[in-house]
Formats: C-alpha cells, sequence, structure tokens
C-alpha cells in the first residue's frame, strides 16, 4: 500500500459518519471488524478438502485468499460489513407455492433486481463519500463477488451469529437479507461479536429437501438446492430430481422453518419489488418462455445469469416432479426435441417420471 494510514484522523467519528451514511443508501445495519479470519481458515480447508463445494472450482482455486482480505487488499486492517433488507413486500406466501406442484418457486431474494447491482452501486457510493472524507483512503467493495467470506466477517462485525444452516441470523431480522463489504486500510474501531442464539433448535437441517445440512453449520453443496439449480452447469443427479419439487431457482426452506424470521422485514426499496408475477407463476408458462423472453424478462435479475437452457433444465426437473396432466406432459413434449442435450435430457428424465405415476 502507498499510502500512509492518516494518524490525525478520529477514527471514531469517522465510524459514526460511516454508519450514519450507510443508513442513508438504504443499508440496515452496519459492522466493523477486523480483517483476521485464520480461525475461520481450517474450517474452510477442511470443506474443500472434502469436495462439498461441488463444480464451484472457483472457491478451491482462490483457495485461502477467501480467508486472507489483504490478499485481495494489500493493506486491508478493517472490514466495514452492511446488511440489506431484500424480501419483497408482497410476494404470494411462500409455504403456499411449494404447496402447489404446478407452481414455479423462486427463491425470493431473486424475485427483484439482482441484489448485486444494487449492493455493489451502494458500497460503492459509501466508499466515495469516506474517501471524501480521507484523502490517503484504500478501499474495494465485495457483494458476494469475489473470494470473501462475507458471514464470517459479518459475524465478527456484530451483525449476526451463523445459524445451523451456515447463514448469518440476526435477532431483529432473521436471515431474509444481503451482505457487503468493505475493505479499508483504516484503523477504525471493531465492534463485538454477537453470541449464538439457536440453542437447541435443529429445525433448518430437519426440513432441507435434500438434507444437504450434514451437520450442524456444514452444508454439502452438491445436495443443496440452491446449488443445483443455480451453480452446478451440468445434469441434475437424478436421485436429487424428485426432491428439488418445484423449486426452480433456489430453495428458502432452511429459512422459511427458521424461528428467527419471524421477525424478519420486508425491505420497502422498490429495486426489490417482484417482477413479473414470478412469486407465484405456473410451471407451464415460464416452461415455454423461448430465450427472447428469457432475456427481455429477467435481464437485470438474479435468474438472468443461469441462461435460458439452465433455466428450462431446472423446470423441465419440476414439471417432471408436478401433478400429472395433459397440459404438463403436452409442454415436457414440445421440448423433447431440444438442440441443447441438457435440456432433452432432463425432459425426457420428466416424461418418464410423469408416465410412471
Amino acid at each position: 500500500m502507498q499510502n500512509e494510514i492518516p494518524h490525525s484522523i478520529d477514527y471514531g467519528a469517522l465510524a459514526a459518519l460511516i454508519r450514519a451514511w450507510a443508513h442513508e443508501l438504504g443499508f440496515q445495519a452496519v459492522g466493523i471488524s477486523n480483517a483476521d479470519l485464520s480461525a475461520a481458515e481450517a474450517g474452510l480447508l477442511e470443506w474443500l478438502a472434502l469436495g462439498m463445494h461441488g463444480e464451484m472450482d472457483y472457491m478451491a482455486k482462490h483457495g485461502c485468499k477467501r480467508s486472507r482480505p489483504a490478499e485481495l487488499l494489500p493493506g486491508t486492517l478493517r472490514v466495514i460489513s452492511l446488511r440489506m433488507n431484500n424480501m419483497p413486500p408482497a410476494a404470494r406466501d411462500s409455504w403456499a407455492v411449494l404447496a402447489e406442484g404446478g407452481r414455479a418457486f423462486v427463491s425470493r431474494y431473486a424475485l427483484g433486481r439482482d441484489y448485486h447491482k444494487v449492493m455493489r452501486n451502494r458500497l460503492a457510493k459509501l466508499a466515495e463519500k469516506i474517501r471524501a472524507e480521507v484523502a490517503e483512503f484504500e478501499a474495494r467493495v465485495f457483494t458476494d463477488s469475489a473470494p470473501v467470506m462475507e458471514k464470517e466477517l459479518a459475524r465478527k462485525a456484530g451483525l449476526g451469529w451463523r445459524g445451523k444452516h451456515s447463514l448469518l441470523l440476526s435477532r431483529a431480522h432473521g436471515s431474509r437479507f444481503c451482505l457487503g463489504e468493505i475493505y479499508v486500510n483504516l484503523p477504525l474501531p471493531v465492534d463485538e461479536p454477537e453470541q449464538e442464539h439457536c440453542g437447541t433448535c435443529t429445525r433448518c437441517m430437519a426440513i432441507c429437501p435434500t438434507q444437504a445440512i450434514v451437520a450442524p453449520y456444514r452444508v454439502d453443496a452438491r445436495r443443496c438446492i440452491s446449488y443445483l439449480t443455480i451453480e452446478l452447469k451440468g445434469s441434475i443427479p437424478v436421485e436429487l430430481r424428485p426432491l428439488v419439487g418445484n423449486r426452480i431457482y433456489g430453495c428458502d426452506d432452511c429459512q422459511l422453518i427458521c424461528p428467527w424470521n419471524r421477525f424478519a422485514q420486508a425491505s420497502a426499496d422498490p429495486d426489490f419489488a417482484v417482477r413479473h408475477g414470478l412469486d407465484d407463476a405456473g410451471l407451464i408458462e415460464l416452461f415455454a418462455w423461448d430465450e427472447a423472453e428469457f432475456a427481455s424478462k429477467l435481464a437485470g435479475t438474479a435468474i438472468y445469469r443461469i441462461g435460458h437452457e439452465q433455466w428450462l433444465r431446472n423446470l423441465a426437473v419440476a414439471l417432471g416432479n408436478a401433478p400429472q396432466s395433459a397440459a404438463v406432459i403436452a409442454a415436457l413434449q414440445s421440448r423433447a426435441e431440444h438442440p441443447a442435450e441438457l435440456v432433452r435430457e432432463h425432459v425426457a428424465w420428466a416424461l418418464a417420471h410423469q408416465l410412471s405415476k
């Protein structure tokens, strides 16, 4: 780091300003931690060694960069962690959608604008405000976009504790929020971590459709429906397809069952409002979208990045799991000769699964 750290600044006052600016920008909570993740590094390396990251090769490739912030921004002294509520205010009840096999369930964080875009823009604005206050300043912003242990950093910064499903939990907001970080070279005062409040509860582990939470605080991504429908680019394992149900993008079950989400608050930000009725759309309707319609309706959302073929793959599995009907079979047959082998394979499975009922 070329710039010298200024010693004449009142860093306590600066931290108070950062909190005020963050709230003005729409963040619900701010915490500051040091950059020492050595205590979490062993767990990360063990998880990777067990192959629980599945085909997310980038996680193994980055290795310890995730647990060593200074390798991403040399000279990092503190990490500012920020939380933003992202639950849409008027989405149809999740349990109700999951109970109707002909409807498509989309993880509630993905119903509106891509949170990566929302968060990154506001994190950049916050960094600029700090830069205007402190001339000699280095920073880098992140929002699930680089090798960052965001949940562990947020825990250290006092924004919550890690639940047994591995997500961050807040007593006041549950887990229905997204996280972002700013790495800085400023010796800001740090916050105290929050105590854990899960107790003996294991509801998140019990309800997981694929039993992906293999132990408290440990998720095997290879079984997780969020991984299967979003991160996995190839075939969904045949034995897991019936367990996916009608979840076409992500899975919220472990959050829906968590008692702390009784306190989760919907976002008032229009960026997170439901788009194109995706909170309660029919599987057949979505399966009929061609690539142009997929692009026009989902551009700017988190869903867009999976692409049309993966979208059809996920919908084919959900249609295979749907209640049997002539309309479902006709919809699947309409894609039986799709140009992509990935789609054809899952359609063939879905048709066989339908006809075996």
